[in-house]
């Protein structure tokens, strides 16, 4: 069941072969439920945004099979407004709220599994389910364009305000679903104007978002999701690189902690990969191989001044994340591309001139 398709596998040479990816990702596959649902760890809650992830690095290795389970689940479990549930334990909902970034993120999974596997009937499957979940989120953006990040249950966004990192990441699914209108021919404008708009926000007037930077997400989120690029984003980096960045043991999930971990580790490699910053990607994707446990799976994070990892768990969406930041750095996958997103849709660019605005990173 778990025997994995070995061609094409990603390979970082001299940190992990492609035998150690197909390994991790079988990892993944190992936590699946009968349902298709991909836990945090076995016996965990499940929500979209993390299962999602775990499906791509699992199309990634040629787990077709386990890949397919994931999105029919999916495809099941959607509700009528196009949401999903923001937390699901052993096929109960333990929290019927929804988060806009993650029900996004099916533009993103979608579109990467069809880059990699061509299966265009699997994309007819998925395409209604991506456009009923990308109108759902649209319809919270305000005139400006932020968009809000929880709804309660009743159709009311939590209060809070707009977030940085969960903004970046919709930014990046809806030029994926973009990508997708475009394959189908069916223009979605109201899409092309929120991508425009967010994308606007994220890279010239942050200071709409919630101030949350003692969380590393919020650091190199706006380059990931593909709103800030260029010298913008290395000035970025090399802005607060002392602050997140622990040599030879990862990144701080937050600043002012001294735990390090895997998931946002392998995120920022991806990141630096989108901003040319390639050494410093390598280096810090073989920084973290000391999270590798020997069946392939990796801890959730080191906690330095204890020496230990913590939490004690395993997670599936660590290891995800370094499936698809080996595929990203190797350029293996017809999908590895998926976060540079040099031919992505950029929807509706804003006059950027009379905004008489600059780019965050250069600020």
């Amino acid at each position: 069941m778990l025997q994995p398709d070995r061609r094409g596998v990603p390979a970082v040479a001299g940190i992990l072969g492609a035998d150690e990816v197909q390994q991790t990702a079988i990892s993944i596959a190992a936590m699946q439920e009968p349902s298709g649902a991909i836990p945090w760890f076995p016996g965990g809650h499940v929500d979209p945004w993390d299962h999602i992830e775990c499906a791509m690095a699992m199309t990634v290795a040629g787990l077709r099979e386990q890949t397919y389970a994931a999105y029919d689940y999916l495809r099941r479990m959607q509700r009528a407004d196009g949401s999903w549930a923001s937390k699901i334990t052993v096929g109960e909902i333990e929290d019927p709220t929804f988060e806009t970034n993650q029900c996004a993120y099916i533009a993103v999974g979608t579109w990467h599994h069809y880059l990699v596997t061509r299966d265009h009937a699997e994309l007819e499957r998925m395409w209604p389910h991506v456009r009923s979940a990308l109108d759902l989120v649209v319809s919270y953006a305000s005139e400006r364009g932020e968009i809000a990040w929880s709804v309660t249950p009743d159709g009311e966004p939590r209060d809070g305000g707009p977030l940085l990192t969960g903004s970046s990441s919709t930014y990046h699914s809806l030029r994926c679903g973009l990508a997708l209108a475009n394959h189908f021919d069916e223009p979605q404008p109201e899409w092309e104007i929120a991508a425009g708009q967010l994308g606007h926000l994220i890279s010239h007037h942050p200071d709409v978002f919630v101030e949350k930077d003692r969380f590393s997400m919020d650091w190199y989120y706006p380059v990931l999701g593909g709103a800030v690029r260029g010298e913008a984003a290395r000035e970025r980096f090399e802005e607060r690189w002392d602050r997140y960045v622990v040599p030879g043991l990862g990144i701080r999930c937050v600043d002012d902690e001294p735990w390090v971990t895997g998931a946002e580790s392998a995120e920022c490699v991806m990141a630096l990969d989108c901003a040319g910053m390639t050494e410093r990607a390598v280096a810090l994707f073989g920084d973290i191989q000391h999270l590798r446990a020997q069946d392939g799976s990796y801890w959730t994070g080191w906690q330095f001044a204890a020496n230990a990892n913590w939490p004690d768990e395993r997670s599936s969406w660590t290891a995800a994340a370094v499936v698809l930041a080996a595929d990203a750095l190797s350029r293996t996958t017809p999908g590895s591309g998926i976060f540079r997103a040099a031919d992505l849709p950029l929807g509706v660019r804003l006059d950027e001139v009379s905004c008489g605005c600059e780019p965050v990173g250069r600020r």
